[in-house]
Protein backbone atom coordinates (compact mmCIF):
# COMPACT_ATOMS: atom_id res chain seq x y z
CA UNK A 1 0.00 0.00 0.00
CA UNK A 2 1.44 3.57 -0.90
CA UNK A 3 2.45 5.46 2.32
CA UNK A 4 1.89 8.73 2.76
CA UNK A 5 3.62 10.57 6.22
CA UNK A 6 0.76 13.06 6.28
CA UNK A 7 -1.95 10.73 6.56
CA UNK A 8 -3.62 8.51 7.61
CA UNK A 9 -5.42 5.05 6.51
CA UNK A 10 -8.52 4.10 7.63
CA UNK A 11 -10.92 1.25 6.66
CA UNK A 12 -14.38 0.35 7.40
CA UNK A 13 -14.85 3.52 9.61
CA UNK A 14 -18.49 4.34 9.08
CA UNK A 15 -19.15 3.53 12.62
CA UNK A 16 -17.42 6.56 13.39
CA UNK A 17 -19.81 9.34 12.47
CA UNK A 18 -16.88 11.85 12.88
CA UNK A 19 -15.41 10.05 9.63
CA UNK A 20 -18.44 9.55 7.71
CA UNK A 21 -19.27 12.67 8.27
CA UNK A 22 -15.69 13.73 6.77
CA UNK A 23 -16.32 11.28 3.74
CA UNK A 24 -19.95 13.38 3.01
CA UNK A 25 -17.67 16.52 3.00
CA UNK A 26 -15.68 14.85 0.77
CA UNK A 27 -18.33 13.71 -2.07
CA UNK A 28 -20.12 17.21 -1.26
CA UNK A 29 -17.33 19.28 -2.42
CA UNK A 30 -15.91 16.83 -5.01
CA UNK A 31 -19.38 16.09 -6.63
CA UNK A 32 -22.10 18.48 -5.32
CA UNK A 33 -23.52 15.91 -4.01
CA UNK A 34 -25.10 15.83 0.00
CA UNK A 35 -25.67 11.52 0.88
CA UNK A 36 -26.74 12.81 4.09
CA UNK A 37 -30.31 13.23 2.69
CA UNK A 38 -29.70 8.77 3.54
CA UNK A 39 -30.05 9.84 6.68
CA UNK A 40 -33.52 10.73 6.87
CA UNK A 41 -34.65 7.92 4.08
CA UNK A 42 -33.65 4.66 6.93
CA UNK A 43 -29.69 5.15 6.66
CA UNK A 44 -27.07 4.09 4.34
CA UNK A 45 -26.41 0.61 2.84
CA UNK A 46 -25.30 -1.35 5.80
CA UNK A 47 -23.29 -3.47 3.81
CA UNK A 48 -20.93 -0.35 2.95
CA UNK A 49 -17.39 -1.03 3.76
CA UNK A 50 -15.20 2.34 3.15
CA UNK A 51 -11.68 2.39 2.24
CA UNK A 52 -9.94 6.11 2.84
CA UNK A 53 -7.17 8.78 3.40
CA UNK A 54 -7.84 11.23 6.20
CA UNK A 55 -5.51 13.91 7.35
CA UNK A 56 -3.94 14.85 10.94
CA UNK A 57 -7.46 16.93 10.89
CA UNK A 58 -10.03 14.43 10.19
CA UNK A 59 -10.53 15.38 6.92
CA UNK A 60 -11.00 12.58 4.53
CA UNK A 61 -8.47 13.11 1.19
CA UNK A 62 -9.33 10.11 -1.06
CA UNK A 63 -11.88 7.02 -0.10
CA UNK A 64 -13.99 4.38 -2.10
CA UNK A 65 -15.84 1.96 -0.89
CA UNK A 66 -17.29 -1.29 -1.50
CA UNK A 67 -20.84 -2.60 -1.16
CA UNK A 68 -23.09 -5.49 -1.70
CA UNK A 69 -25.34 -5.25 -4.73
CA UNK A 70 -26.63 -8.98 -5.78
CA UNK A 71 -27.22 -9.33 -9.09
CA UNK A 72 -29.09 -11.01 -11.76
CA UNK A 73 -27.22 -11.66 -15.24
CA UNK A 74 -28.35 -13.78 -17.79
CA UNK A 75 -31.45 -15.64 -15.30
CA UNK A 76 -28.93 -16.03 -13.02
CA UNK A 77 -27.84 -14.96 -9.77
CA UNK A 78 -23.89 -13.27 -9.11
CA UNK A 79 -22.59 -12.75 -5.46
CA UNK A 80 -21.32 -9.09 -6.56
CA UNK A 81 -20.06 -5.74 -5.00
CA UNK A 82 -19.90 -2.14 -6.45
CA UNK A 83 -17.73 0.45 -6.19
CA UNK A 84 -18.69 4.17 -5.30
CA UNK A 85 -17.82 7.01 -3.62
CA UNK A 86 -14.36 7.38 -5.03
CA UNK A 87 -12.82 10.87 -4.68
CA UNK A 88 -9.41 12.26 -4.18
CA UNK A 89 -8.88 16.09 -2.99
CA UNK A 90 -7.54 18.12 -5.93
CA UNK A 91 -4.22 19.31 -4.14
CA UNK A 92 -3.49 15.47 -3.45
CA UNK A 93 -4.03 14.03 -6.89
CA UNK A 94 -1.61 12.06 -8.83
CA UNK A 95 0.22 10.83 -5.19
CA UNK A 96 -1.05 7.19 -5.73
CA UNK A 97 -3.87 7.96 -3.13
CA UNK A 98 -6.60 6.48 -5.59
CA UNK A 99 -4.60 3.73 -6.48
CA UNK A 100 -4.40 1.81 -2.82
CA UNK A 101 -7.55 2.73 -1.86
CA UNK A 102 -8.75 0.63 -5.15
CA UNK A 103 -6.61 -1.97 -4.68
CA UNK A 104 -7.54 -2.77 -0.61
CA UNK A 105 -11.09 -2.22 -2.18
CA UNK A 106 -10.77 -4.79 -4.64
CA UNK A 107 -8.43 -7.03 -2.37
CA UNK A 108 -11.18 -6.97 0.19
CA UNK A 109 -13.64 -7.64 -2.55
CA UNK A 110 -11.40 -10.97 -3.65
CA UNK A 111 -11.09 -11.90 -0.31
CA UNK A 112 -14.94 -11.66 0.03
CA UNK A 113 -15.26 -14.06 -2.55
CA UNK A 114 -17.66 -11.48 -4.86
CA UNK A 115 -17.86 -13.25 -8.35
CA UNK A 116 -18.18 -9.53 -9.61
CA UNK A 117 -17.40 -6.37 -9.09
CA UNK A 118 -19.63 -3.27 -10.71
CA UNK A 119 -18.71 0.71 -11.18
CA UNK A 120 -20.09 3.46 -12.99
CA UNK A 121 -17.83 5.86 -14.20
CA UNK A 122 -16.93 8.33 -16.55
CA UNK A 123 -13.26 7.86 -17.03
CA UNK A 124 -13.80 3.92 -18.06
CA UNK A 125 -9.45 4.17 -19.11
CA UNK A 126 -8.97 5.18 -15.30
CA UNK A 127 -10.52 1.41 -14.65
CA UNK A 128 -9.49 -0.73 -17.29
CA UNK A 129 -5.84 -1.32 -15.83
CA UNK A 130 -7.83 -3.08 -12.43
CA UNK A 131 -9.32 -5.56 -14.68
CA UNK A 132 -12.96 -3.77 -15.46
CA UNK A 133 -14.65 -3.74 -18.78
CA UNK A 134 -17.55 -1.68 -20.07
CA UNK A 135 -20.65 -3.26 -20.59
CA UNK A 136 -22.61 -1.24 -23.76
CA UNK A 137 -26.55 -0.20 -22.44
CA UNK A 138 -29.58 0.38 -24.50
CA UNK A 139 -32.81 2.18 -23.79
CA UNK A 140 -35.82 0.42 -25.16
CA UNK A 141 -38.32 2.04 -27.54
CA UNK A 142 -41.37 1.51 -28.75
CA UNK A 143 -45.17 2.72 -29.50
CA UNK A 144 -47.13 2.34 -26.52
CA UNK A 145 -49.28 -1.58 -25.95
CA UNK A 146 -53.34 -0.79 -26.13
CA UNK A 147 -56.00 -3.35 -24.04
CA UNK A 148 -54.09 -2.97 -20.32
CA UNK A 149 -56.36 -3.75 -17.29
CA UNK A 150 -56.97 -0.78 -14.79
CA UNK A 151 -55.76 -0.89 -11.22
CA UNK A 152 -56.71 1.76 -8.02
CA UNK A 153 -53.01 4.03 -8.17
CA UNK A 154 -51.66 6.13 -5.49
CA UNK A 155 -49.01 8.55 -5.32
CA UNK A 156 -45.91 8.13 -3.60
CA UNK A 157 -44.12 11.63 -1.74
CA UNK A 158 -40.57 10.98 -0.80
CA UNK A 159 -41.15 13.83 1.75
CA UNK A 160 -43.52 11.31 3.88
CA UNK A 161 -41.84 9.14 6.57
CA UNK A 162 -44.65 6.98 5.87
CA UNK A 163 -44.73 6.63 2.21
CA UNK A 164 -40.81 5.99 2.52
CA UNK A 165 -41.13 3.35 4.78
CA UNK A 166 -43.90 1.39 2.56
CA UNK A 167 -41.43 2.00 -0.02
CA UNK A 168 -38.54 0.11 2.12
CA UNK A 169 -40.72 -2.30 3.05
CA UNK A 170 -41.57 -2.78 -0.75
CA UNK A 171 -38.16 -2.99 -2.19
CA UNK A 172 -36.99 -5.63 0.26
CA UNK A 173 -39.28 -7.82 -1.37
CA UNK A 174 -39.11 -6.66 -5.01
CA UNK A 175 -38.60 -8.60 -7.81
CA UNK A 176 -35.77 -7.95 -10.33
CA UNK A 177 -37.02 -5.60 -12.72
CA UNK A 178 -35.45 -7.91 -15.33
CA UNK A 179 -33.45 -11.31 -15.90
CA UNK A 180 -31.03 -9.94 -18.59
CA UNK A 181 -29.39 -7.14 -15.71
CA UNK A 182 -31.03 -6.06 -12.81
CA UNK A 183 -30.20 -5.71 -8.84
CA UNK A 184 -32.23 -8.36 -6.35
CA UNK A 185 -31.81 -5.68 -3.74
CA UNK A 186 -30.36 -2.07 -3.77
CA UNK A 187 -32.63 -0.51 -1.86
CA UNK A 188 -31.17 2.44 -0.43
CA UNK A 189 -29.75 3.88 -3.91
CA UNK A 190 -33.47 3.27 -5.20
CA UNK A 191 -34.91 6.41 -2.19
CA UNK A 192 -31.86 8.11 -2.92
CA UNK A 193 -32.16 8.82 -6.55
CA UNK A 194 -35.82 9.17 -5.79
CA UNK A 195 -34.87 11.77 -3.45
CA UNK A 196 -32.86 13.53 -5.73
CA UNK A 197 -35.17 13.09 -8.98
CA UNK A 198 -36.87 17.07 -8.68
CA UNK A 199 -39.38 15.26 -12.05
CA UNK A 200 -39.33 11.55 -10.55
CA UNK A 201 -43.17 10.35 -10.15
CA UNK A 202 -43.86 7.48 -8.15
CA UNK A 203 -47.06 5.58 -8.78
CA UNK A 204 -48.52 2.96 -6.47
CA UNK A 205 -50.69 0.32 -8.54
CA UNK A 206 -52.63 -0.98 -5.75
CA UNK A 207 -54.04 -4.18 -6.92
CA UNK A 208 -50.53 -5.16 -8.15
CA UNK A 209 -48.52 -3.49 -5.20
CA UNK A 210 -45.91 -2.76 -8.04
CA UNK A 211 -44.32 1.01 -7.49
CA UNK A 212 -43.64 2.85 -11.16
CA UNK A 213 -40.84 5.23 -11.59
CA UNK A 214 -41.37 7.24 -14.43
CA UNK A 215 -41.74 11.21 -15.60
CA UNK A 216 -42.80 12.68 -18.47
CA UNK A 217 -40.03 13.21 -21.36
CA UNK A 218 -39.77 16.69 -23.12
CA UNK A 219 -41.05 15.62 -26.18
CA UNK A 220 -44.16 13.31 -24.31
CA UNK A 221 -42.30 10.56 -24.36
CA UNK A 222 -43.06 8.12 -21.71
CA UNK A 223 -39.97 7.62 -19.80
CA UNK A 224 -39.99 4.62 -17.43
CA UNK A 225 -37.16 4.09 -15.03
CA UNK A 226 -37.68 1.36 -13.16
CA UNK A 227 -40.93 -1.44 -11.97
CA UNK A 228 -40.59 -2.34 -7.80
CA UNK A 229 -42.96 -4.89 -6.69
CA UNK A 230 -43.14 -8.51 -6.21
CA UNK A 231 -44.59 -8.84 -9.74
CA UNK A 232 -43.70 -6.28 -12.63
CA UNK A 233 -46.82 -5.73 -14.47
CA UNK A 234 -47.55 -5.15 -18.08
CA UNK A 235 -46.55 -2.34 -19.50
CA UNK A 236 -50.39 -2.15 -21.20
CA UNK A 237 -51.91 -2.37 -17.56
CA UNK A 238 -49.14 0.47 -16.82
CA UNK A 239 -50.25 2.56 -18.92
CA UNK A 240 -53.82 1.95 -18.25
CA UNK A 241 -53.74 2.32 -14.49
CA UNK A 242 -52.08 5.92 -15.01
CA UNK A 243 -54.94 6.70 -17.49
CA UNK A 244 -52.11 8.18 -20.15
CA UNK A 245 -51.82 7.28 -23.68
CA UNK A 246 -48.27 8.81 -24.46
CA UNK A 247 -47.51 8.93 -28.67
CA UNK A 248 -43.72 6.78 -27.65
CA UNK A 249 -42.52 4.82 -24.80
CA UNK A 250 -38.62 4.71 -23.35
CA UNK A 251 -37.82 2.36 -20.91
CA UNK A 252 -34.50 2.69 -19.32
CA UNK A 253 -34.26 -1.40 -18.24
CA UNK A 254 -34.62 -4.29 -20.23
CA UNK A 255 -38.33 -5.13 -20.71
CA UNK A 256 -38.59 -9.14 -20.76
CA UNK A 257 -41.11 -8.75 -17.95
CA UNK A 258 -43.79 -5.99 -19.38
CA UNK A 259 -45.25 -8.17 -22.04
CA UNK A 260 -44.12 -5.40 -24.86
CA UNK A 261 -41.79 -5.56 -27.90
CA UNK A 262 -39.30 -2.66 -28.26
CA UNK A 263 -36.65 -1.41 -30.29
CA UNK A 264 -33.13 -1.70 -28.35
CA UNK A 265 -31.31 1.99 -29.03
CA UNK A 266 -27.85 2.27 -27.66
CA UNK A 267 -27.11 4.49 -24.78
CA UNK A 268 -24.93 7.02 -25.38
CA UNK A 269 -24.87 8.59 -22.05
CA UNK A 270 -21.76 10.14 -20.25
CA UNK A 271 -21.88 7.74 -17.23
CA UNK A 272 -20.63 3.92 -18.48
CA UNK A 273 -21.17 1.13 -16.66
CA UNK A 274 -18.23 -1.29 -16.05
CA UNK A 275 -17.84 -5.00 -14.63
CA UNK A 276 -14.65 -7.12 -13.21
CA UNK A 277 -15.72 -10.86 -13.15
CA UNK A 278 -15.28 -13.79 -15.63
CA UNK A 279 -16.47 -13.40 -19.40
CA UNK A 280 -19.14 -16.01 -18.48
CA UNK A 281 -20.93 -13.32 -16.72
CA UNK A 282 -21.39 -10.69 -19.23
CA UNK A 283 -25.21 -10.14 -20.39
CA UNK A 284 -26.08 -11.80 -23.37
CA UNK A 285 -28.73 -9.17 -24.42
CA UNK A 286 -28.91 -5.55 -24.88
CA UNK A 287 -29.74 -4.32 -21.53
CA UNK A 288 -29.58 -0.94 -18.99
CA UNK A 289 -28.90 -0.06 -15.88
CA UNK A 290 -32.19 0.65 -14.18
CA UNK A 291 -31.53 4.41 -13.16
CA UNK A 292 -33.01 3.98 -9.83
CA UNK A 293 -30.18 1.46 -9.06
CA UNK A 294 -27.30 3.66 -9.99
CA UNK A 295 -24.52 4.78 -7.80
Amino acid sequence: MTGHPALVFRANYFGDPAASQALAALLDDTFGIDVTILDRLGGPDPTGVPFAWFDASGTCIANISAFSIPLVINGLFTRAAGLQSGAVRPEYRGQGLFRSVMESALDYCDSEGFEAVVLLTDKPALYERYGFRVLPQHRFEGSPPTGGRMSTTRRLDMASDSDVTFLRRLLNARRPVSDRFAPLRQVEMFLFNAALMADIRLDLLEEAAAVIAWQWGEDGTFELYDVAGARIPALADILASLQIDPPKIRVHFAPDHLDWGAEAVADAGDMVLMLRGSEGLLPQKPFALSPMAEF
